[in-house]
């Protein structure tokens, strides 16, 4: 499923996996950067799509960014980005520092 090119006819097809990443890297962008602020599912799907498309991809980004630990979904469907998620690098600094 995840394997099946998308796009014939271009040099190199895009399979259903990376353009599964390429949509939860744009859900996580702009939940991003609009933190702090939370936002409901239901505000994020208005927001990521555009006039005649649907909003199955986002929902399938919020589930899958849930499921990795990157997003908080409340029960009164806001979303809200993990820690892990805003201090990306947090695990690279510990390296970084200084050693006294």
């Amino acid at each position: 499923m995840h394997d099946k090119p998308i796009g014939a006819g271009k040099e190199r097809a895009t399979t259903t996996a990376e353009q599964d990443d390429r949509d939860q890297a744009a859900v996580l962008q702009q939940l991003l950067f609009i933190y702090p602020e939370p936002i409901t599912r239901s505000e994020l799907a208005r927001e990521m799509t555009l006039a005649g498309t649907g909003p199955d991809w986002v929902e399938r980004s919020i589930r899958d960014l849930t499921a990795s630990g990157l997003l908080h979904r409340r029960e009164d469907d806001l979303l809200i980005p993990t820690r892990a998620a805003v201090r990306p690098s947090l695990s690279s600094t510990a390296d970084e520092r200084p050693t006294s």
